[in-house]
């Protein structure tokens, strides 16, 4: 089910955030078409770091290949992280009909992280041997996750906000979804003070995990 039709599968998210009735701000479009603008500038803005300069002899050339190396990596993963959050918060949106200040302010603190991924990119891609640098972007992701958890959980407990379309999908298992990412990112933050860098490979156990909630997703169907 989505945030608009909890039912009966969520009474611990019930207890999470309180029931009220603030002010209707109007619909969500333009706030839905502002968040597929400011992620699609975050992923653009990751590109800027995949260059190599121009005039290079042949082994300055591949040398220069190589040293790009690290940059297409942390492209990959942050390109991964940006797609996941921008499809989780489509979903979020999908049976929403009006949004008040608490949803707008969320939202536009959520888009705030997003557009701020680009720099923790950065500080991975060229500073990756740094045990800052992974703490920086762990902090950053978990964060941008915690905000989109809190946000699914506002809107499923205030169906007021929600029109009746059929849901799209189950809203416990979108907050196992996003608590999964938010979990993996801030165990990394103290595996990196233990491990330093190497810490990033436990980033690699959210695509199991990711994999089985959707086939227990689809199953439950």
């Amino acid at each position: 089910m989505t945030p608009c039709h909890e039912g009966p599968s969520l009474p611990l998210l019930h207890t999470v955030v309180r029931m009220r009735k603030p002010t209707p701000e109007g619909g969500p479009e333009r706030l839905v078409t502002l968040a597929d603008g400011v992620f699609a500038i975050a992923i653009t803005l990751l590109v800027l770091d995949l260059s190599v300069p121009p005039g290079l002899d042949s082994a300055a050339y591949h040398e220069a290949l190589r040293e790009v190396l690290p940059n297409l990596g942390a492209y990959g993963i942050s390109l991964g992280v940006l797609a996941g959050f921008w499809r989780d918060h489509r979903m979020i949106f999908s049976g929403v009909r009006q949004v008040d200040a608490q949803v707008v302010l969320l939202t536009m603190l959520g888009l705030g992280l997003a557009a701020l991924l680009p720099f923790p990119t950065t500080l991975v891609s060229d500073y990756g041997h740094e045990t800052v640098s992974v703490v920086v972007y762990a902090a950053t992701v978990a964060s941008l996750g915690t905000v989109h958890l809190v946000l699914l959980l506002v809107i499923t407990r205030r169906p007021w906000l929600c029109g009746d379309e059929q849901p799209r999908r189950n809203a416990t298992y979108s907050a196992l979804d996003m608590g999964s990412t938010v979990a993996v990112f801030l165990v990394t933050i103290p595996l990196a003070l233990l491990m330093g860098p190497a810490a990033m490979w436990w980033w690699l156990v959210l695509v199991p995990v990711k994999v089985w909630l959707g086939r227990r997703e689809v199953a439950a169907r």
